[in-house]
């Protein structure tokens, strides 16, 4: 599904948007006034009455609800807009510029559907609303489509979502695009010194792969690189059954930046892109990684596997360091990386690392604009000497038992050596359905980077 506002050309219906505080102004000069008190609409958050006409429906009427709610339930207009009969509408009322937008991209991320799996459930028709007056539609628009392909990805099993159908969602999207992709596969991984993604892949019997693409032939250079682990059972450190539940999404961080990857394509924005995702499945056979095993990655630093399941981080490391090499103005990673993560601030922020302050201003605002909530943590450096175990250079979990997330990012803070380098510690999964986000796949932080980027690039 490609989503898309109603033609602006098109007949559509009204769909009047009010606050509690100004229920009584509107109230007085509707004519289905004594309908919509009677129903009992107090213009709630999301709350929806259709209006009755003399050929039947003549518009609608949806709350939004206080400030104070608002800001509790993000996309929370999306409730009506769902609940609208098939059709084309568009807005009325007096909206500030950040509600129209907030409700114009509401409006297209309530219409994902994953019906893959259902094929004889027939599509069901939905509302359209027309883009208003005064938003990127073009933006919005490219922001869902992003945000649909992310989805999607991560809500596909992994039988059907191993390295190579992830290679070619990837190839895909260079052709749709006009990118450059180039993959190393299996044991090349070794001979072109990529050598911890072959090592957490090369049990599995869907070889390991580093999918590479470029887009973009003028302006500043933005790398991002996506964890792909289609599926983590933990390898020899295996995780216990509820663990593995929900690792079909261990790859939401390659999911994630292709997602991004499609909104800046799409809108042409003028940078030169590329998108590194270390692809890998993390499971068990006779030639597994093994615990206490020490890996010598790309850059030369050595690595000791104190536990098989901590595998994100070596496979990004390895694409980091091939990043730097080539060099860029901005480094990005996103990573389904961290349990710690979701214990410090739950599944609907995304924290993200920079020691870059500018970077970080950017981000926040480009958060702002896109209703995109993300949340800055700290590159602690005093628990630098965690993650150095002595025997090898590095230690990938090490047993500190505190600032799970923070150590993991100052991991791979050794291998990303960019001054202005920005990683992104995600979930990648709703828990339950919400306004505009049904429950399973979601992408985070794609948005605010891309709001981001004009101020972090220059552009």
């Amino acid at each position: 599904m490609i989503p898309a506002f109603a033609d602006s050309a098109a007949a559509s219906l009204p769909l009047h948007v009010v606050e509690p505080d100004g229920l009584d102004e509107f109230l007085a000069a509707s004519p289905q006034a004594a309908w919509l008190r009677a129903s009992g609409f107090e213009a709630g958050l999301g709350d929806l009455r259709l209006l009755p006409g003399p050929d039947g429906i003549s518009g609608a009427v949806a709350g939004l609800g206080t400030d104070k709610i608002r800001r509790r339930t993000r996309f929370g207009i999306a409730k009506a807009i769902a609940a609208l009969p098939a059709g084309d509408w568009h807005l009325e009322g007096a909206l500030s510029a950040d509600l129209a937008t907030e409700a114009a991209l509401a409006a297209l991320l309530a219409a994902y559907r994953f019906d893959r799996y259902r094929p004889g459930k027939p599509d069901k028709a939905i509302a359209r609303l027309k883009a208003p007056d005064g938003v990127n539609a073009a933006q919005l628009a490219a922001m869902a489509t992003g945000e649909f392909l992310t989805r999607d990805l991560i809500n596909t099993p992994a039988q059907d979502m191993g390295p190579a159908e992830l290679e070619q969602a990837a190839r895909d999207l260079a052709t749709t695009h006009g990118a450059k992709i180039a993959v190393i596969t299996g044991d090349d991984l070794l001979a072109r010194n990529l050598p911890m993604i072959h090592a957490v892949g090369r049990a599995s019997p869907r070889a390991p792969r580093l999918i590479d693409f470029a887009w973009g032939d003028k302006g500043p250079r933005l790398v991002l690189v996506g964890k792909g682990v289609c599926f983590d059972t933990g390898g020899l450190n295996l995780k216990p059954s509820s663990g593995m539940n929900l690792m079909k999404k261990d790859m939401g961080g390659a999911a994630t930046v292709l997602g991004l990857a499609q909104m800046i394509m799409a809108l042409r924005l003028p940078l030169r892109l590329r998108v590194l995702i270390p692809a890998v499945e993390n499971v068990i056979s006779g030639n597994a990684l093994k615990p206490k095993d020490i890996l010598t990655s790309r850059k030369g630093l050595t690595v000791e596997v104190n536990d098989t399941d901590a595998e994100g981080r070596l496979v990004l490391a390895d694409a980091l360091t091939l990043a730097c090499e080539d060099g860029c103005e901005a480094l990005v990673s996103m990573a389904t990386l961290t349990g710690a993560a979701r214990v410090a601030v739950g599944p609907d922020l995304a924290p993200y690392y920079t020691d870059d302050e500018a970077m970080a201003q950017a981000l926040e605002a480009g958060a702002k604009a896109g209703f995109d909530p993300v949340w800055r943590m700290p590159f602690h450096d005093a628990y630098d000497p965690v993650i150095e175990p002595g025997i090898a250079d590095l230690d990938n979990a090490p047993g500190f038992g505190f600032a799970g997330s923070i150590t993991a990012a100052l991991f791979l803070r050794r291998f990303a050596d960019h001054p202005r380098y920005l990683h992104f510690d995600i979930y990648g999964h709703a828990p339950s359905d919400a306004p505009a986000r049904p429950k399973g796949g979601a992408g985070q932080g794609a948005r605010a980077i891309l709001g981001a980027l004009p101020a972090i690039l220059g552009l």
